[in-house]
């Protein structure tokens, strides 16, 4: 079975992301998910301006195996149905 993919965009001085993040690297443990941090910003500078253009008002944004899942929060219980499901 392929483990899910959780990336979390973010942007640095964003202390939601960094709650967010936090709460993502415990249930990563607990669910079985690899997480991927993503900072906008840096991506954009690195010539990937994709995300940024996509999601920069909204962030944090969690996509879940690539698909947008929530944003400014996590959505636990439709997280942990998401991930149960498939």
């Amino acid at each position: 079975m392929t483990r899910h993919q959780v990336q979390l965009l973010t942007r640095d001085g964003c202390p939601v992301c960094v709650q967010v993040q936090a709460q993502l690297a415990e249930l990563a443990v607990e669910l079985g998910f690899d997480l991927h941090v993503v900072d906008v910003d840096a991506a954009a500078g690195a010539g990937d301006t994709g995300p940024r253009a996509e999601f920069g008002d909204r962030l944090p944004v969690v996509l879940l195996d690539g698909r947008e899942h929530s944003y400014w929060e996590v959505d636990e219980p439709r997280l942990r149905a998401d991930l149960a499901g498939s």
